[in-house]
């Protein structure tokens, strides 16, 4: 048994604004990707993965429990295929911000749940919302509290457009430039982050009245912003905006970047170089840059792996 390819994404913006309804616009990343697969193997990698399936099928008969009108699994089959040794066969990097309990969470939607919402039919607003709202209770197994975006993107492979949180929409990017200097890249960081302890250290700071007006006057102006220019291919006014944005980044979440970034943070808004953010809840992974002169910014990294994603 081989089940289809589910992709990483990338969220490239709204990381921690879309929990307080800032806009949001992920993206599929087709370079990682996994399927759910049965076979011989017997290497720890695919035991760990068949062990934590275990677990997640006992969460999934909870949700089922709780939630009998939103989503039902076929779980007869369920147990007995990891029963039979099925694991999640990925190449897409754990604590690294780019979806791996997402496409997991994808994969068995799609093999295992009844009467379930399909990438064929017509996708209304509110049938995303229901997909959401499942992959957000099916992935909380992983990270204590999911928007369920990772999987609805793995699941759906399209952009998807965040207005609000009970706005969201597919939606289709300007093409991209493949002769163009500017690009969207990864950086590798060099360690895994993790996704809970980020997300609680953001709530305890939303306690303070000072950040949660930043959030709202700040972070969120700049992020919504970046989202309109994106999708509107407005390059030369998203730049100054995704300039903002990494300021209010290295201002107000610190603790979200790894310390021996805030350097190299400081000189991309310094030099205009290259500007960057966080890719997911940060501390670790892979960090987001933007820049309109890819080999320039390729020379001033030339210590980091970088991958584009994406061509101005």
């Amino acid at each position: 048994m081989k089940g289809p390819l589910f992709y990483s994404k990338i969220l490239l913006f709204g990381e921690y604004g879309i929990i307080k309804d800032s806009k949001g616009l992920s993206i599929p990343y087709n370079f990682f990707k996994g399927a759910l697969k049965a076979d011989d193997n017997n290497s720890e990698v695919a035991k760990k993965s068949n062990s934590s399936l275990r677990e997640f099928v006992g969460y999934l008969e909870m949700i089922q429990k709780n939630s009998p009108d939103l989503v039902s699994f076929d779980f007869k089959t369920l147990k007995s295929d990891v029963e039979s040794g099925m694991y999640f066969d990925s190449s897409i990097p754990q604590g690294y911000g780019v979806g791996s309990s997402g496409a997991l969470v994808a994969a068995i939607y799609d093999k295992y749940a009844q009467n379930k919402i399909t990438v064929l039919e017509n996708l209304t607003r509110e049938k995303l919302l229901v997909l959401k709202t499942i992959f957000g209770k099916m992935e909380s197994f992983f990270h204590g509290k999911s928007s369920g975006l990772d999987p609805l993107n793995s699941y759906l492979s399209l952009p998807i457009l965040i207005n609000s949180q009970d706005n969201i929409e597919s939606t289709s990017l300007p093409s991209q430039n493949t002769e163009g200097k500017g690009a969207v890249f990864l950086l590798d960081s060099g360690s895994t982050g993790e996704t809970a302890p980020m997300v609680q250290l953001f709530m305890e700071k939303m306690k303070q009245e000072g950040f949660r007006n930043m959030l709202k006057d700040q972070f969120i102006k700049h992020t919504d912003a970046c989202v309109d220019d994106f999708v509107n291919g407005n390059v030369k006014s998203l730049f100054g905006n995704l300039k903002q944005l990494s300021h209010v980044v290295l201002d107000n979440f610190k603790p979200m970047i790894p310390t021996k970034f805030h350097e190299l943070w400081q000189r991309g808004i310094e030099t205009n170089e290259y500007y960057l953010k966080l890719c997911g809840s940060g501390g670790g992974g892979y960090i987001l840059g933007f820049t309109q002169d890819f080999d320039q910014a390729q020379k001033t990294l030339k210590d980091y792996n970088l991958e584009v994603v994406y061509n101005f």
